[in-house]
């Protein structure tokens, strides 16, 4: 018998799937055979909520179940804080990479966004480009960045 509280669970939109097991939300999005999976993390020992201060890590895993070899060209990132301030992060690559990712297999990295607020949000795309060629964005799902601070999330 499994302990309570140690089942995944599962809550499902017309846009992402996010399982919830052991407390660790992880968030799930497929764009043309290329699913992109988040697992954002508060950082307790590297905020300072004194200062407004809050930073969270959030590891993302390409993984390319689609027939064809694709690259990460760029990232785009809107990010919004419990405030509702947004802030829009556009660059080549992802961690300095821009990684060829061929079917079957995976691409994971670590990364960190800081808010002035204990909560916020954060959603994106990565422009992936096709072997063949053509090139397509493959969506990153909206994904909650909560914090203990946070008296009022209802994420």
């Amino acid at each position: 018998m499994r302990s309570a509280g140690l089942e995944p669970k599962r809550i499902q939109d017309d846009h992402a799937v996010m399982a919830k097991a052991h407390d660790i939300p992880r968030y799930e999005c497929e764009t043309h055979g290329v699913v992109v999976r988040v697992e954002p993390e508060f950082l307790e020992n590297q905020s300072d909520p004194d200062r407004q201060s809050y930073l969270w890590a959030y590891t993302i895993e390409i993984e390319n179940k689609s027939a064809e070899t694709v690259q990460l060209i760029s990232r785009f990132w809107l990010i919004t804080d419990a405030a509702g301030k947004e802030e829009t992060v556009r660059g080549p690559g992802v961690v300095g990479e821009q990684p060829v990712i061929e079917p079957g297999q995976r691409f994971s990295y670590t990364s960190g966004s800081p808010l002035k607020t204990p909560s916020g949000f954060m959603r994106g795309s990565f422009e992936m480009s096709r072997a063949s060629g053509g090139k397509f964005d493959a969506m990153v799902p909206l994904f909650s960045l909560d914090s203990p601070y946070d008296r009022t999330s209802v994420h």
